[in-house]
């Protein structure tokens, strides 16, 4: 009698779809779809690269993210039922994304950019959701647990920062901006994140602006200890310079490095081209500091001019010359999408020299991209060169051409130098 119910509720499904016309893979091609968007969402949303770890299943966490309160440790979020998500119900699955709040009434930490995925709209959470419940492989990796010292350990507490610091809420157009800017700035208002690392925090440890509405959004930041650029307005580079950074990792005029390495690897290398347009019109829209253009010409042509050639060199412009020069020649202007310039580099000219130490000492490689495969890499001086040595050479490279920055102290080398061992 089961079976002949069974077979009973299928004619009377097929019987349904057939007369309203539907073909019987509907359903399955809705799901199909859902899935590849909710797909396309996590990568603008950067899920893997936080949530995944070499060697491990994707998305199954144990990222250790370094913060000011310790060390926190990225979660499961595969569709497994003990380690992962696999139990949660929707509503539940939009609170952990835009709320920071689990299940259980846990909260998490903001190392999740919960703040600004509060912006993600309810048809993208539901494509996400498919995406992860149903295209995710579940993983029963089991992650390290996070566990922060007094008084950072007592998540009841994040409750009240919630309350003072994050702003609940879809995301709201720009009056009077095109659609296209208003695309941009869903995306990185929103599931880009990009003013987690790019907007100044408070004393809180807080975004101090999550909008466009606030002068301070984007408009620079710190990440462990690499000062992070301003990206309002851009004005160094056009709106094809943006795009070409976010989609090869590369531009006529600079090279990814840092922790942007792994945002174009895992997420902006895979953006419509359509979308990446849309995220340039929007930062171009948000303004700059035109006189950021062009620096001091004649600087320019008297530092070419005595590398060129080549006498009463100073220890820096002489290591630069043995150690730089071949890549970046003397002009300092390197060779359009393979090695950046120093000449007006943000890098360069950063209030602290960190990023420019560490790149001097542990060099960077260029993430391999589907429109640039090349992984072209800087080879790192820690071996060669002393503390001394690439406190001269950093000096040079931000006071030569027209560049204008402090100089860098052997004390501040050797800092960056011990945290490059810690790392290993």
């Amino acid at each position: 009698m089961m079976n002949v119910l069974k077979f009973n509720r299928r004619a009377l499904a097929a019987l349904v779809l057939l007369a309203s016309g539907l073909p019987f893979c509907a359903r399955a091609d809705d799901d199909a779809a859902l899935i590849k968007q909710g797909e396309y969402l996590s990568r603008l949303g950067d899920c893997m690269a936080c949530h995944s770890v070499p060697g491990k299943p994707a998305y199954a966490g144990g990222l250790a993210i370094e913060s000011n309160l310790g060390t926190i440790y990225s979660t499961n979020i595969t569709p497994d039922k003990t380690h992962g998500i696999g139990s949660y119900s929707e509503a539940q699955f939009a609170d952990a994304v835009r709320k920071g709040v689990l299940p259980d009434g846990t909260r998490l930490y903001p190392a999740m950019p919960y703040p600004d995925y509060a912006k993600i709209s309810d048809e993208d959470i539901h494509a996400l959701y498919v995406y992860f419940m149903q295209g995710v492989p579940p993983s029963s990796e089991q992650p390290p647990a996070t566990d922060l010292s007094f008084p950072f350990s007592q998540r009841w507490g994040i409750r009240f920062w919630d309350l003072f610091f994050t702003a609940e809420g879809p995301f709201k157009p720009i009056a009077g901006a095109s659609a296209q800017v208003n695309r941009g700035a869903y995306i990185v208002e929103g599931l880009g994140h990009c003013g987690s690392c790019h907007t100044p925090r408070g004393f809180a440890m807080q975004e101090k602006a999550l909008d466009s509405g606030d002068a301070a959004f984007l408009s620079s930041g710190n990440l462990n200890g690499w000062e992070v650029p301003s990206l309002r307005g851009l004005p160094r580079w056009n709106e094809q310079e943006i795009v070409d950074y976010l989609q090869t990792g590369r531009n006529d005029r600079a090279a990814v490095g840092g922790e942007m390495t792994s945002v174009v690897e895992h997420s902006s290398a895979w953006m419509h081209d359509d979308d990446l347009q849309a995220i340039a019109a929007y930062l171009k829209f948000l303004g700059g500091n035109p006189a950021l253009q062009r620096g001091d010409e004649s600087a320019r042509r008297a530092t070419q001019a005595r590398l060129t050639a080549g006498q009463g060199l100073s220890v820096g412009e002489r290591l630069y010359v043995d150690n730089c020069g071949a890549c970046h020649f003397a002009s300092g202007q390197g060779a359009p999408k393979i090695f950046p310039q120093i000449d007006g580099a943000t890098l360069v000219n950063a209030a602290a020299p960190d990023g420019l130490i560490h790149t001097i000492l542990a060099g960077a490689q260029l993430p391999s991209t589907e429109k640039a495969p090349s992984a072209l890499a800087m080879p790192g001086f820690a071996g060669r060169l002393s503390d001394d040595d690439v406190a001269q050479l950093a000096t040079f490279i931000r006071q030569g051409w027209s560049n204008s920055a402090p100089a860098v102290t052997e004390k501040q080398v050797a800092e960056v130098r011990q945290s490059l061992k810690k790392d290993k």
